[in-house]
Protein backbone atom coordinates (compact mmCIF):
# COMPACT_ATOMS: atom_id res chain seq x y z
CA UNK A 1 0.00 0.00 0.00
CA UNK A 2 1.49 3.42 -0.97
CA UNK A 3 2.34 5.77 1.87
CA UNK A 4 -0.90 7.30 3.08
CA UNK A 5 -1.25 10.94 4.05
CA UNK A 6 -2.50 11.78 7.53
CA UNK A 7 -5.59 13.44 6.03
CA UNK A 8 -6.41 10.33 4.01
CA UNK A 9 -5.86 8.09 7.03
CA UNK A 10 -8.15 10.28 9.10
CA UNK A 11 -10.90 10.02 6.47
CA UNK A 12 -10.47 6.24 6.27
CA UNK A 13 -10.56 6.01 10.06
CA UNK A 14 -13.84 7.95 10.06
CA UNK A 15 -15.30 5.47 7.57
CA UNK A 16 -14.14 2.58 9.75
CA UNK A 17 -15.74 4.18 12.80
CA UNK A 18 -19.08 4.53 10.99
CA UNK A 19 -19.08 0.94 9.78
CA UNK A 20 -18.30 -0.33 13.27
CA UNK A 21 -21.10 1.84 14.66
CA UNK A 22 -23.50 0.28 12.17
CA UNK A 23 -22.46 -3.23 13.20
CA UNK A 24 -22.31 -2.52 16.95
CA UNK A 25 -24.74 0.33 17.69
CA UNK A 26 -24.45 -0.27 21.43
CA UNK A 27 -20.81 0.29 22.29
CA UNK A 28 -20.77 -1.62 25.57
CA UNK A 29 -17.78 -2.28 27.74
CA UNK A 30 -17.12 -6.02 27.83
CA UNK A 31 -16.43 -5.78 31.58
CA UNK A 32 -19.71 -5.94 33.48
CA UNK A 33 -19.07 -3.34 36.16
CA UNK A 34 -22.73 -2.38 36.77
CA UNK A 35 -21.98 1.34 36.40
CA UNK A 36 -19.77 1.37 39.52
CA UNK A 37 -16.48 3.20 38.85
CA UNK A 38 -14.55 1.37 41.57
CA UNK A 39 -15.59 -1.97 40.13
CA UNK A 40 -14.20 -1.02 36.72
CA UNK A 41 -10.95 -0.02 38.43
CA UNK A 42 -10.73 -3.50 39.94
CA UNK A 43 -11.87 -5.36 36.83
CA UNK A 44 -9.51 -3.43 34.60
CA UNK A 45 -6.57 -4.60 36.70
CA UNK A 46 -7.78 -8.21 36.73
CA UNK A 47 -8.19 -8.19 32.94
CA UNK A 48 -4.45 -8.04 32.26
CA UNK A 49 -3.49 -11.27 30.46
CA UNK A 50 -6.96 -12.61 31.17
CA UNK A 51 -10.19 -12.71 29.19
CA UNK A 52 -12.99 -10.30 29.99
CA UNK A 53 -15.37 -13.25 30.25
CA UNK A 54 -13.30 -14.83 33.01
CA UNK A 55 -12.98 -11.51 34.84
CA UNK A 56 -16.76 -11.11 34.77
CA UNK A 57 -17.24 -14.57 36.27
CA UNK A 58 -14.59 -14.11 38.96
CA UNK A 59 -15.88 -10.69 39.94
CA UNK A 60 -19.37 -11.99 40.64
CA UNK A 61 -17.87 -13.84 43.59
CA UNK A 62 -15.42 -11.07 44.46
CA UNK A 63 -18.06 -8.32 44.63
CA UNK A 64 -20.55 -10.56 46.41
CA UNK A 65 -17.95 -11.17 49.13
CA UNK A 66 -16.63 -7.59 49.18
CA UNK A 67 -19.42 -5.27 47.95
CA UNK A 68 -17.70 -1.91 48.51
CA UNK A 69 -14.21 -0.48 48.00
CA UNK A 70 -13.95 -0.15 51.80
CA UNK A 71 -14.67 -3.86 52.20
CA UNK A 72 -12.10 -4.81 49.59
CA UNK A 73 -9.51 -2.47 51.09
CA UNK A 74 -10.00 -4.14 54.50
CA UNK A 75 -10.19 -7.70 53.19
CA UNK A 76 -7.59 -10.32 54.12
CA UNK A 77 -5.21 -10.58 51.18
CA UNK A 78 -5.43 -14.38 51.26
CA UNK A 79 -9.18 -14.26 50.64
CA UNK A 80 -8.76 -11.93 47.69
CA UNK A 81 -6.01 -14.12 46.25
CA UNK A 82 -8.19 -17.23 46.50
CA UNK A 83 -11.03 -15.58 44.59
CA UNK A 84 -8.96 -13.91 41.83
CA UNK A 85 -6.60 -16.85 41.30
CA UNK A 86 -8.32 -17.90 38.01
CA UNK A 87 -7.34 -14.51 36.51
CA UNK A 88 -3.63 -15.36 36.70
CA UNK A 89 -0.84 -13.38 38.39
CA UNK A 90 -3.19 -13.55 41.34
CA UNK A 91 -0.80 -12.45 44.10
CA UNK A 92 0.20 -9.26 42.30
CA UNK A 93 -3.34 -8.53 41.16
CA UNK A 94 -4.81 -9.16 44.61
CA UNK A 95 -2.29 -6.81 46.22
CA UNK A 96 -2.90 -4.17 43.55
CA UNK A 97 -6.69 -4.15 43.85
CA UNK A 98 -6.60 -4.15 47.65
CA UNK A 99 -4.12 -1.24 47.69
CA UNK A 100 -5.98 0.61 44.92
CA UNK A 101 -9.24 0.40 46.85
CA UNK A 102 -7.46 1.60 49.98
CA UNK A 103 -6.11 4.60 48.07
CA UNK A 104 -9.52 5.30 46.57
CA UNK A 105 -11.11 5.36 50.02
CA UNK A 106 -8.35 7.09 51.99
CA UNK A 107 -7.22 9.70 49.46
CA UNK A 108 -10.30 10.27 47.29
CA UNK A 109 -13.15 9.43 49.70
CA UNK A 110 -14.33 6.73 47.31
CA UNK A 111 -14.67 9.04 44.30
CA UNK A 112 -12.58 7.98 41.34
CA UNK A 113 -10.45 10.92 40.07
CA UNK A 114 -10.99 12.14 36.52
CA UNK A 115 -7.35 12.98 35.84
CA UNK A 116 -4.87 10.76 33.99
CA UNK A 117 -1.91 11.62 36.22
CA UNK A 118 -3.90 10.89 39.38
CA UNK A 119 -5.23 7.61 38.02
CA UNK A 120 -1.69 6.51 37.22
CA UNK A 121 -0.84 6.76 40.94
CA UNK A 122 -3.12 3.81 41.69
CA UNK A 123 -1.30 0.47 42.11
CA UNK A 124 -1.44 -1.60 38.93
CA UNK A 125 -2.98 1.17 36.82
CA UNK A 126 -1.25 2.06 33.55
CA UNK A 127 -2.44 4.15 30.64
CA UNK A 128 -4.68 1.40 29.27
CA UNK A 129 -6.75 1.12 32.46
CA UNK A 130 -6.66 4.88 33.04
CA UNK A 131 -8.02 5.51 29.55
CA UNK A 132 -10.71 2.89 30.07
CA UNK A 133 -11.80 4.68 33.25
CA UNK A 134 -11.69 8.15 31.70
CA UNK A 135 -13.65 7.04 28.65
CA UNK A 136 -16.28 4.91 30.35
CA UNK A 137 -16.81 6.79 33.59
CA UNK A 138 -16.16 10.37 32.54
CA UNK A 139 -16.86 10.14 28.79
CA UNK A 140 -13.52 11.69 27.93
CA UNK A 141 -11.67 11.10 24.65
CA UNK A 142 -9.63 7.99 25.37
CA UNK A 143 -7.90 5.27 23.36
CA UNK A 144 -7.70 1.96 25.21
CA UNK A 145 -4.80 0.22 23.50
CA UNK A 146 -5.56 -3.38 24.43
CA UNK A 147 -4.60 -6.45 22.40
CA UNK A 148 -7.61 -6.16 20.07
CA UNK A 149 -6.98 -2.48 19.42
CA UNK A 150 -3.28 -3.02 18.76
CA UNK A 151 -3.80 -6.02 16.46
CA UNK A 152 -6.67 -4.61 14.41
CA UNK A 153 -5.31 -1.08 14.12
CA UNK A 154 -2.13 -2.62 12.71
CA UNK A 155 -4.01 -4.77 10.23
CA UNK A 156 -6.06 -1.76 9.13
CA UNK A 157 -2.90 0.25 8.60
CA UNK A 158 -3.94 2.89 11.11
CA UNK A 159 -0.70 2.33 13.02
CA UNK A 160 2.69 1.19 11.69
CA UNK A 161 2.90 -2.49 10.80
CA UNK A 162 4.32 -4.50 13.66
CA UNK A 163 3.88 -1.79 16.28
CA UNK A 164 2.99 -3.51 19.56
CA UNK A 165 3.74 -0.66 21.95
CA UNK A 166 0.43 0.37 23.59
CA UNK A 167 1.57 3.95 24.20
CA UNK A 168 2.69 4.39 20.58
CA UNK A 169 -0.57 2.89 19.33
CA UNK A 170 -2.57 5.21 21.57
CA UNK A 171 -0.65 8.30 20.46
CA UNK A 172 -0.95 7.33 16.80
CA UNK A 173 -4.71 6.81 16.98
CA UNK A 174 -5.57 9.91 19.01
CA UNK A 175 -5.06 12.36 16.07
CA UNK A 176 -6.99 10.26 13.55
CA UNK A 177 -10.01 9.07 15.56
CA UNK A 178 -12.50 11.83 16.36
CA UNK A 179 -12.33 12.62 20.11
CA UNK A 180 -16.02 11.92 20.68
CA UNK A 181 -15.68 8.49 19.03
CA UNK A 182 -12.51 7.22 20.69
CA UNK A 183 -13.87 5.38 23.73
CA UNK A 184 -16.74 3.71 21.85
CA UNK A 185 -14.42 2.86 18.96
CA UNK A 186 -12.25 0.86 21.35
CA UNK A 187 -15.24 -1.01 22.78
CA UNK A 188 -16.44 -1.84 19.27
CA UNK A 189 -12.97 -3.03 18.27
CA UNK A 190 -13.08 -5.56 21.12
CA UNK A 191 -16.33 -7.09 19.84
CA UNK A 192 -15.11 -6.90 16.24
CA UNK A 193 -11.87 -8.62 17.23
CA UNK A 194 -13.76 -11.48 18.80
CA UNK A 195 -16.30 -11.99 16.04
CA UNK A 196 -14.55 -11.06 12.79
CA UNK A 197 -10.92 -9.93 12.95
CA UNK A 198 -9.74 -12.73 15.19
CA UNK A 199 -6.09 -13.19 16.05
CA UNK A 200 -5.47 -16.47 14.21
CA UNK A 201 -8.03 -16.61 11.42
CA UNK A 202 -9.59 -13.26 10.49
CA UNK A 203 -12.80 -13.62 8.49
CA UNK A 204 -11.82 -11.24 5.72
CA UNK A 205 -14.43 -12.49 3.24
CA UNK A 206 -17.26 -11.47 5.52
CA UNK A 207 -15.60 -8.39 6.97
CA UNK A 208 -17.46 -5.08 6.49
CA UNK A 209 -14.11 -3.25 6.59
CA UNK A 210 -12.29 -5.33 3.97
CA UNK A 211 -12.46 -2.59 1.33
CA UNK A 212 -10.72 -0.24 3.76
CA UNK A 213 -8.13 -2.74 4.97
CA UNK A 214 -4.71 -3.21 3.36
CA UNK A 215 -4.40 -6.61 5.07
CA UNK A 216 -7.62 -8.09 3.71
CA UNK A 217 -7.15 -11.47 2.02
Amino acid sequence: MPRESQASKKRRAADIVELLKARYPEAECALQYEGEPWRLLVMGRLSAQCTDARVNIVCRDLFARFPTPNALADAPIEEIEAIVRPCGLYRTKAANIKDACARLVEVYSGVLPDDMDELLTFPGVGRKIANLLLGDIYHRPAIVADTHCIRISGRLGLVPTGCKDPVKVERTLVPIIAPEEQSDFCHRIVWFGREVCTARSPKCKECPLSHLCPSAI
